[in-house]
């Protein structure tokens, strides 16, 4: 087990969990109660367990009370993240084979009384032998049933709480959410709340996600926040606000590497902006993106690529087709690639990983290829536009030239595409094929830029061994975004490798 030490001494409790101390603004408030609520299998066992070995690496003593599962289930618990239960009392208070014999039977007493009293007398005892800092009770629901009615869970509740608070001692209560309706005595009892949710989409894995739903006398960051259950216990993915990432920068113009591209950008794209690539499936973008890339990479920045769609072996293979040295930025860490599995991942640990990548890799370029898979990873379609904002101006405010790529429903003609996105970017990048002298062609023309002024004339766009061309402005077709263009000019097209025909 990692040792914790470093954030023993804040003057707050720290729950072990990285990002759910950042959500509460550094920990819980000491010798406090705290409810933490969630269905079966939202990891609120691996929850309190991480938050007990937390204290007892700072040197706390910690008591587990389990009443429902016994302490071979919290070793196998504790084994499954690589833990250790040493320094850590566990108290059981799982049903005895003594308390089920039938002369254990007693007839002057509802049992109730008697079980919930011996209840009591065992957390007390062991309570002042260890004199511990932090306790956890798993779960509720056990001395719900043990106490028989709402008032007399509700007062040993009650009493619970102003003992542990005379013994300072923060205590943490699990409970599983089993009771018919929502127990709201309990969390007005309670100093803090916190729930943890689980939801199944129609495809992939089970998504995870938190809030606080109370904190009493201190801030915190409100609504939900994603997590995952991996071996070490949480990862809790904090909601992103950007407001709380502003940064200074200094203004420039990152290049493409093709004169004619940067031509059309009337320079280059500006530092901190986003860009949108829009086109047909096939058309480049993909490939302008890289471009970008590697371009970056060339100047000594890093880029950070993140792939829903197409593979990181046909992306390099692609690259090395048209000269670009992609594998060889990636080989220095120039280039940092990350394959974006849809089924597998949820909106907050995508936007945890892009952050990892700016904050901690420093990445100046992130290429995200494409809307459309990111699209796939959100169940609730309705909230995407509202996370991508966040996202790309968190990017922005970091300086970070940021390129999103969206494929387009169909080849030729009208098109549409699944997100409507364009207001979201900065700038706007079409690509289109388009049919002239019984070929298949590309064009590529600016649609807008807010940072500044921008080419609004058509180019042809030419894929070759050599790499990427852009060639001149296609003056002499009318109607080449429609896909089929008529021509107006007065020589023929340009044959491959030939010159200009005259009629």
């Amino acid at each position: 087990m990692a040792s914790n030490t470093e954030g023993c001494s804040t003057g707050l409790v720290r729950t072990g969990i990285e990002g759910l101390d950042d959500i509460l603004g550094g920990g819980l408030t000491a010798n406090r109660l705290y409810l933490v609520e969630g269905d079966p299998g939202t990891g609120k066992t691996t929850f309190g367990l991480k938050f007990l070995l937390s204290g007892v690496a700072c040197g706390e003593p910690a008591v587990y009370v389990t009443l429902s599962e016994t302490k071979d289930e919290l070793e196998a618990v504790a084994q499954s993240h690589g833990w250790s239960l040493e320094g850590l009392t566990v108290t059981e208070l799982a049903p005895t084979e003594e308390s089920l014999a039938p002369e254990a039977e007693n007839t002057m007493f509802h049992p109730s009384e008697l079980e919930l009293g011996e209840t009591t007398k065992t957390i007390l005892r062991d309570v002042h032998r260890v004199k511990p800092r932090r306790v956890v009770f798993d779960s509720l629901s056990e001395m719900r049933l043990i106490a028989q009615n709402s008032l007399r869970y509700r007062r040993q509740i009650l009493a619970l709480k102003q003992f542990f608070v005379g013994q300072k001692c923060t205590v943490m209560l699990l409970d599983d959410r089993t009771s018919e309706v929502s127990d709201l005595q309990l969390q007005s009892l309670a100093h803090g709340v916190i729930s943890l949710e689980r939801r199944s989409p129609e495809y992939g894995v089970m998504q995870r996600r938190l809030q606080v739903l109370k904190m009493r006398g201190k801030p915190f960051r409100p609504g939900y926040h994603d997590y995952t259950i991996i071996k070490g216990g949480l990862d809790v993915f904090p909601r992103l606000v950007a407001a709380e990432h502003n940064h200074e920068f200094a203004s420039a113009q990152v290049k493409s590497g093709l004169d004619g591209l940067d031509a059309l950008m009337c320079g280059g794209l500006d530092r901190g902006t986003s860009t949108l690539l829009v086109g047909p499936a096939g058309s480049g973008k993909s490939t302008l993106a890289t471009q970008y890339a590697v371009a970056a990479a060339g100047r000594g920045e890093r880029a950070a690529f993140f792939l829903f769609d197409e593979g990181k072996t046909t992306l390099m293979a692609r690259s090395a087709a048209l000269g670009l040295d992609l594998q060889g930025y990636l080989n220095s860490g120039r280039v940092s690639i990350c394959q974006i599995d849809p089924g597998a991942i949820s909106p907050g640990e995508f936007i945890h990983l892009v952050r990892r990548e700016v904050d901690e890799g420093q990445a100046t370029v992130v290429v995200i290829d494409s809307l459309n898979g990111y699209l796939n990873s959100m169940p609730e379609a309705r909230f995407l536009a509202i996370q991508l904002h966040e996202l790309l101006v968190y990017l922005g405010q970091k300086g970070v030239t940021t390129i999103l790529v969206v494929a387009q429903h169909g080849l030729v003609g009208p098109m549409e595409t699944p997100i409507d996105a364009s207001y979201l970017a900065d700038s706007v990048i079409l690509l289109r094929y388009f049919e002239a002298q019984g070929r298949v062609r590309q064009a590529i023309s600016v649609l807008k830029k807010r940072s500044g002024a921008h080419e609004r004339t058509i180019r042809e766009l030419e894929f070759r061994a050599g790499g990427v061309r852009i060639g001149e402005p296609l003056v002499a077709f009318h109607g080449v975004l429609s896909g089929i263009p008529s021509y107006v000019g007065q020589t023929r097209f340009q044959r491959d490798g030939g010159a200009d025909e005259p009629v």
